[in-house]
């Protein structure tokens, strides 16, 4: 939905693509007319409507339409690196055991750029035979595909993530999410825990900046990782919070002045 400002540069990575699913679930900014403007060129996309039912499930149904042998999920603010283009045949030819690859993937920085090619998220299925993963559809939030079957790691080439939302519009993103995740948590019967809340954040920004290799970033580097252990401290907060909320909450400020 209004994705005009990144979509041309991830359609335009998707040259060895045989077709292309683009679901739409109601741009009210120039999307439609630059896919359509695509198709008119002459790329293999099939464009259809979709009202907006959820992260998982969105996916799910573009899955759905595929036609395919392999599918490759991807963001309309992601597009292939060169190193993953030249790997992609590879990663189709493999084994009938093998049914899905983990594609790593790296953000651009504001003052920065992208990362390094070893300085990349954690490799996440992307790339999936068809009939043989979905969507889990319990999952609001960091959806993923469920395979049926052997998967493995991708050795090189990543997305390309680029959305550089200042920080302000990004902690706003990591506030929904955040509000996402406590309530799949919950739904799932989980409790808050005060251990989660003291350690879950500092072990979040130290996997990000020394795990990922956010640390060879600078100081965009360091904001990124910081601003995942925020992530992490408010959906541990919140779960605190919303447990609270459903007891009764009594006002007895200056209750013992007024006795």
């Amino acid at each position: 939905m209004n994705e005009e400002e990144y979509l041309a540069n991830c359609i335009e990575s998707l040259t060895l693509c045989s077709e292309i699913i683009i679901v739409d679930s109601g741009s009210t900014d120039g999307t439609i007319e630059l896919i359509e403007k695509y198709v008119q060129d002459g790329w293999p996309i099939r464009f259809m409507h979709n009202d907006w039912p959820g992260y998982a499930a969105q996916k799910q149904f573009a899955l759905e339409q595929c036609n395919e042998p392999w599918c490759l999920s991807i963001d309309s603010d992601e597009r292939l690196d060169d190193a993953l283009i030249e790997l992609l045949p590879k990663l189709l030819e493999a084994p009938d055991e093998i049914v899905g690859w983990r594609i790593a993937r790296r953000p651009f920085l504001i003052g920065h750029g992208y990362t390094k090619s070893w300085a990349h998220e954690r490799r996440n299925l992307r790339l999936i035979r068809k009939g043989r993963g979905a969507f889990d559809l319990n999952l609001k939030v960091h959806e993923g595909i469920v395979p049926d079957g052997e998967v493995r790691d991708a050795k090189k080439g990543s997305l390309l993530h680029f959305r550089p939302l200042p920080l302000e519009e990004q902690i706003l993103k990591e506030n929904k999410y955040s509000s996402l995740k406590v309530d799949m948590r919950r739904e799932a019967g989980k409790m808050p825990s005060i251990l989660k809340l003291l350690f879950n954040p500092p072990v979040y920004f130290l996997r990000l900046y020394f795990k990922t290799g956010l640390w060879s970033a600078g100081v965009p580097g360091f904001i990124q990782a910081m601003t995942g252990a925020v992530y992490s401290f408010l959906t541990e907060a919140k779960m605190f919070e919303k447990r609270a909320m459903e007891k009764p909450m009594v006002d007895d400020l200056d209750k013992g002045s007024r006795s």
